[in-house]
């Protein structure tokens, strides 16, 4: 059934991750509902909305560096990861 994609473990902690931050996403809606705000972002955002920014960017930082540098792709996710706690905390 599965046998069109290559599963690697890589793979599978990837969309492991997006499912838990939607469930995460999920479960704060329902008990904190959010609350348009602006941020440093200089637009109004919800929580989600934030959310799907951040992906984005973190992406972005991620192609921009495979394509730019050879150095490990760890650092580029460490920095993904700081951006978006960023974005998420104060966007």
């Amino acid at each position: 059934m599965l046998e069109w994609m290559a599963w690697t473990p890589t793979t599978a902690v990837f969309f492991a991750v997006i499912a838990m931050l939607l469930l995460t996403m999920t479960m704060l809606e329902i008990l904190w509902p959010t609350v348009a705000r602006q941020g440093f972002l200089k637009i109004t955002t919800t929580r989600g909305e934030r959310l799907f920014i951040a992906l984005l960017v973190t992406g972005w930082i991620n192609i921009l560096w495979i394509a730019f540098t050879d150095a490990s792709q760890w650092i580029a996710l460490g920095i993904g990861l700081a951006v978006s706690a960023l974005i998420l905390a104060r966007g």
